[in-house]
C-alpha cells in the first residue's frame, strides 16, 4: 500500500504556510483540516490536481470562501482543493448575464453589474463565493420577486473526477445540469458559472431598530404585513442582542432590539414611486406604533444592497439552527419571541426571514431544487466564546426548535443550514435518486462522495 506521505506528496501538508492559507474559514468556529491542500488558480490547475488525486486514490473536498465550512463533513485523509480562480467579472450587457470564476465573492459581481442598471439574486454578504451560494439554492433580499438564486444559473463549468472539464447547460448534458442545482454536491470542482442578471434602478432598503420591548405588537404587524406583503419587498425581523463593540451605535448595544430590515426593488426609475409608497406601507404603521432608536431605511443604489443586513465583515465564530416554517398566525410569532428573548439567552441573533412570492413557484426549467414551500426561514445563531459556550447555544435552539414545532416544515434552505448535526432536508425521495444516479455517473468511485449535502443523497 502506497504510504501516506507519498500519495500527499506534491501538495500543500500541514505545518506548511500554503496549507494554513488553503483551509482558511469564515466561521471560525468551525476550522477543515484535511490531510493536504492544493490552490488551485485556474482550470488546468484544478484538472491537474484531480487527475493526481485519482491516480492516488484520494478522496477531494472543494472549498471557496470556508462560508459553509459549518456544514463540512469531516475532511480527515482528504485532498482539499481551495479554488481562486477569480478572473474578472463578465457581464453580458444584452443578454443580462455574469461569467463569473470560482472563487469570485458577491461583492464583485455587484460592482460589475450596477453600473448597468443589473442586480444579482446575491446573499446579505458581500464576501460569500458565487459558486457555492448559487448553487446551494440561495436566499436572496430579492428572493421575493426574482426568485431562488439557483434558478438564474445559466451554465456550470467543472472538472469531474476523470480530470475533464465539462459544460453543464440546458443543451450540453442536460442532467448535470439538472442536478448541479441544488442537488446537493458532490459532482467535481465548479471552476465558473453563468447567471442571469435582472434591471433594478433603484431600491429602498435599510435597517430600523426598536427596544426588545415594543417586538410583541410590531412583530404580530409585520406578519400580518407578509400576508398578502408585494413581490417587489422581501424583509426580516430580527431579536438581536449585540455586544458592546466600538463600530455599534451605543443605542443598539444597551439591550436587546428588534431590527427590520430588507429590500423593496423599483425596476425602472419609473417605479421609483411605487416602491417608496409600497415601504411606506409597511414602516409607516410600525413607526407609529414606536418611535425606532435608529431608522436608516432610504433609496438607495443596488450597491448598497449587500450592506443592508449587516453582516459581519470579517471571519468570526458561529454556531446555530435553521427551520423553515409554515403560516405562523398570531400564536407562532408569539412562540418565536417569547423562545428567542430570553435573560441570559445564548443567541445574539433569533431572524425570521419573509419568504413567498417567486420563492415559494417551482421554476419549470429549474433544477433539482428551484422553490421552498414555506412562508418564513428562521435561523438563530450565537457567537461561541468565553462563557458563551457551544453546549449553551445548543441548549438555547434546541428550546427555540421545541417551541416552533408545530409550524417547522420539515424542511431547510442549504445555504442557511447552521451546522451538520441539525435536520437537513430539501429534496425528496424521488429527486435524491435522481440526483444520486448523476452522480454515480460523472463520479463512479465517489471522490466527490465527502462533499455531499447532508440528507441529499443515498450514496453518503
Amino acid at each position: 500500500m502506497t504510504a501516506p506521505d507519498e500519495r500527499y506528496a506534491g501538495f500543500d501538508l500541514p505545518g506548511e504556510a500554503a496549507y494554513d492559507e488553503a483551509r482558511q474559514v469564515f466561521n471560525l468556529h468551525a476550522p477543515v483540516s484535511p490531510a493536504a491542500t492544493v490552490t488551485a488558480r485556474t482550470a488546468d490547475e484544478v484538472r491537474a490536481a484531480v487527475r493526481l488525486a485519482g491516480e492516488r486514490g484520494l478522496a477531494v473536498r472543494v472549498q471557496s470562501t470556508g462560508h459553509g465550512s459549518a456544514t463540512a463533513r469531516p475532511m480527515d485523509g482528504a485532498l482539499l482543493i481551495r479554488t481562486r480562480i477569480r478572473e474578472p467579472v463578465a457581464v453580458d450587457v444584452r443578454r443580462r448575464v455574469a461569467r463569473v470564476s470560482a472563487g469570485t465573492l458577491w461583492g464583485a459581481v455587484v460592482e460589475a453589474a450596477a453600473p448597468h442598471g443589473l442586480a444579482a439574486a446575491h446573499g446579505s454578504s458581500p464576501t460569500v463565493g458565487v459558486v457555492g451560494y448559487l448553487l446551494r439554492g440561495g436566499l436572496s433580499f430579492y428572493g421575493r420577486s426574482a426568485g431562488l438564486a439557483v434558478n438564474t444559473v445559466r451554465a456550470v463549468e467543472l472538472v469531474t473526477a476523470d480530470g475533464e472539464l465539462r459544460r453543464a447547460d440546458p443543451e450540453s448534458d442536460p442532467d448535470l445540469f439538472w442536478a448541479l442545482r441544488g442537488g446537493g454536491g458532490g459532482f467535481g470542482v465548479v471552476t465558473a458559472v453563468e447567471f442571469a442578471l435582472f434591471p433594478v434602478a433603484k431600491v429602498v432598503t435599510g435597517a430600523a431598530f426598536w427596544p426588545v420591548a415594543e417586538a410583541p405588537g410590531l412583530l404580530e404587524q409585520w406578519r400580518r404585513w407578509t400576508e398578502d406583503a408585494p413581490r417587489e419587498a422581501t424583509t426580516a425581523m430580527r431579536v438581536m442582542n449585540l455586544p458592546k463593540l466600538p463600530e455599534l451605535p451605543s443605542v443598539l448595544t444597551q439591550g436587546p432590539v428588534l431590527c427590520l430590515d430588507g429590500v423593496v426593488t423599483a425596476e425602472t426609475a419609473g417605479d421609483l414611486a411605487r416602491a417608496e409608497r409600497q415601504a411606506a406601507e409597511l414602516l409607516g404603521p410600525l413607526r407609529a406604533a414606536a418611535a425606532p432608536l435608529l431608522d436608516d431605511w432610504r433609496v438607495a443604489d443596488v450597491s448598497d444592497v449587500p450592506a443592508t443586513h449587516l453582516d459581519p465583515p470579517d471571519p468570526v465564530p458561529v454556531h446555530g439552527d435553521h427551520l423553515l416554517l409554515g403560516e405562523l398566525g398570531t400564536e407562532g410569532v408569539a412562540a418565536f419571541l417569547r423562545a428567542v428573548d430570553r435573560p441570559g439567552t445564548a443567541l445574539v441573533v433569533g431572524e425570521l426571514r419573509q419568504l413567498g412570492g417567486a420563492l415559494a413557484e417551482p421554476d419549470p426549467a429549474g433544477g433539482a431544487l428551484s422553490a421552498l414551500e414555506a412562508r418564513y426561514a428562521y435561523s438563530g445563531s450565537g457567537v461561541p466564546i468565553g462563557e458563551t459556550t457551544e453546549k449553551a447555544i445548543d441548549e438555547h435552539t434546541a428550546q427555540v426548535r421545541a417551541a416552533l414545532a408545530p409550524w417547522d416544515t420539515g424542511r431547510t434552505a442549504p445555504t442557511f443550514v447552521a451546522t451538520t448535526g441539525q435536520p437537513q432536508c430539501h429534496l425528496d425521495a424521488d429527486a435524491v435518486r435522481a440526483v444520486d444516479a448523476v452522480r454515480l455517473r460523472v463520479d463512479p468511485r465517489g471522490m466527490f462522495r465527502g462533499d455531499i449535502d447532508r440528507g441529499s443523497s443515498a450514496l453518503a
